[in-house]
């Protein structure tokens, strides 16, 4: 280990910036995976534990509202523990909750671990990014975004199929099991090569750093029943539910109290100051749009090829596969290209992609093939590579060095917060229009519709065949063609959805001129 470690070392005695990344992302990448591995394990967990699905779902929401409330905080509790010794701490959080989640005897005990294993999550993220932006130098800060974006996006992507494959083969377990040697080796690696910055020394409380305890109540409140308002929300009728009524409320308490709260007191816990900067700000906007299209996008697929074309777990998941592939090799170009470009331009031509990507979405069909869906998500995915290094680039080239730990912490809790709100919204678009189309297009199976008692005396006709009697075939025949009803209704409700976050995503195009202009190639002010 000592021969790898004098490997890894440059001539002035620190730590290669590749070695670094390699170090911190590795542990960063399956706390992003876990965010979507576990959805196509449910109805395992379900039947393994004796509980039914809907109980099952608090498998996930108690992981995102831990997750959640721990994001914001990381820079604080940097200041608190200091940089290094938080990021092993939850590095060793995740992977024995990870361990004790694979060994949960009951579903009470395994969302109280999710709980612990979020808690220990939240914080890698920012704390990566944090680490990458400092270790290399300043004009290529864009190929630190690459290796960052390259985990925190492909993650989610190959989630599904991921999980679908160790659930399908082995057990449900090992989706949480497969994380303790990948938490031993980030352990190993970030005690030998992570050290903190010379501008970072750790405050006590009493020197310098006064514990917001109001500040830290009113997140966690704020951001934690924001969370499960989102996750339960279509499950539990939205507004229709006195559930759903009294999480929103509190959630807007909390938050709108944490706003007001963070912004006049001296030390906050999150310091939302930094969002006074414009190319933060709308950096901010636009990685809270990428969660949403992202995470949204990325659960209509499935969906719709598994519930639409008969499409198995796996073979669903397999279609978004060569998008994370895309995604994979064209990060580390488009690092270079923010060296050479002004980055606001990447912006624009990546929003521009994923939108003619999902207005092509929009124009689905019933008869698509397996090309066809795959292609579309290779194009969508191309989009993708252009947005998440250029805009965090924009977003940390003002920011000083003090503050990129509560930088990272804000926008990665965009683009997570985003996410839950993608999900929320393209799930219940799916429900809604799906009842609306319904409602339209089954005015026209009456008996006064000649086109359809045309369609019924065809399909009969083919029914006896193969051997209906008449009576039976004309009953079959009404079943077959509202079976198709069903399956274009809840097409068209795809098509909906679609087109919507297509649109949404054009909408952001105009706020990227006005962003501050940032020269490629110039030191940020960071470096200062």
């Amino acid at each position: 280990m000592k021969a790898v470690i004098e490997r890894v070392r440059q001539p002035g005695g620190e730590t290669h910036p590749w070695a670094i990344a390699f170090t911190v992302m590795i542990a960063t990448f399956m706390e992003v995976l876990d965010t979507t591995i576990v959805n196509v394990s449910l109805p395992h967990i379900a039947g393994n534990l004796s509980a039914s699905i809907e109980e099952s779902t608090w498998v996930l929401t108690s992981y995102l509202v831990s997750n959640a409330i721990v994001l914001p905080l990381t820079g604080w509790l940097s200041a608190l523990f200091g940089r290094k010794r938080l990021y092993m701490t939850c590095v060793a959080l995740f992977t024995l909750s990870s361990f004790l989640c694979g060994l949960a005897p009951s579903l009470g005990l395994l969302v109280f671990f999710r709980v612990l294993q979020g808690v220990g999550g939240g914080a890698l993220q920012p704390i990566s990014q944090a680490v990458l932006v400092e270790s290399f130098p300043k004009k290529k800060t864009g190929m630190a975004m690459a290796v960052f974006g390259m985990g925190v996006v492909l993650a989610p992507i190959i989630g599904p199929t991921l999980g679908g494959w160790i659930t399908d083969d082995f057990s449900w377990r090992w989706i949480f099991l497969i994380n303790i040697p990948v938490g031993i080796l980030s352990l190993t690696l970030t005690s030998l090569l992570i050290s903190d910055p010379p501008y970072l020394r750790r405050r006590q409380p009493g020197q310098g750093l006064r514990i917001d305890y109001i500040g830290l109540g009113l997140i966690s409140l704020g951001l934690g029943f924001l969370q499960v308002t989102l996750d339960k929300g279509q499950q539990e009728d939205w507004f229709g539910s006195n559930f759903i009524l009294w999480t929103t409320a509190l959630a807007v308490a909390g938050l709108i109290g944490a706003v007001v709260w963070e912004l006049l007191h001296d030390d906050p816990i999150v310091d939302l100051r930094l969002l006074r900067d414009r190319n933060f700000s709308i950096a901010t906007l636009s990685m809270f749009m990428l969660g949403i299209v992202l995470y949204g996008s990325t659960v209509l697929m499935p969906i719709m090829l598994q519930t639409l074309m008969g499409y198995p777990a796996l073979l669903s998941g397999l279609v978004l596969s060569p998008g994370g592939i895309a995604v994979l090799f064209l990060m580390p170009l488009v690092g270079t290209l923010v060296q050479r470009f002004e980055p606001r331009w990447l912006v624009v031509f990546g929003l521009v992609v994923v939108s003619l990507s999902l207005l092509h979405m929009a124009r689905f069909n019933l008869t698509i093939d397996f090309q066809t869906a795959m292609w579309a998500r290779v194009y969508q995915s191309v989009g993708m590579a252009f947005l998440f290094v250029p805009i965090n680039t924009s977003a940390f080239y003002f920011i000083r060095k003090e503050k990129t730990n509560n930088a990272t912490g804000i926008i990665n809790l965009a683009r997570n917060i985003g996410g839950s709100f993608g999900i929320a919204m393209v799930t219940t678009l799916l429900a809604r229009r799906m009842q609306f189309h319904h409602n339209v297009l089954v005015g026209h199976l009456t008996p006064l519709d000649e086109r359809y008692q045309a369609a019924v005396r065809g399909a009969a006709q083919m029914l006896v065949t193969r051997g209906a009697s008449g009576f039976d075939a004309t009953r079959q025949a009404h079943g077959l063609l509202y079976g198709i009803l069903m399956r274009e209704s809840t097409m068209l409700a795809f098509i909906d959805a679609f087109w919507l976050l297509g649109v949404l995503f054009l909408m952001l195009v105009p706020f990227m001129f006005l962003m501050k202009r940032i020269r490629p190639g110039r030191p940020s002010i960071a470096a200062h």
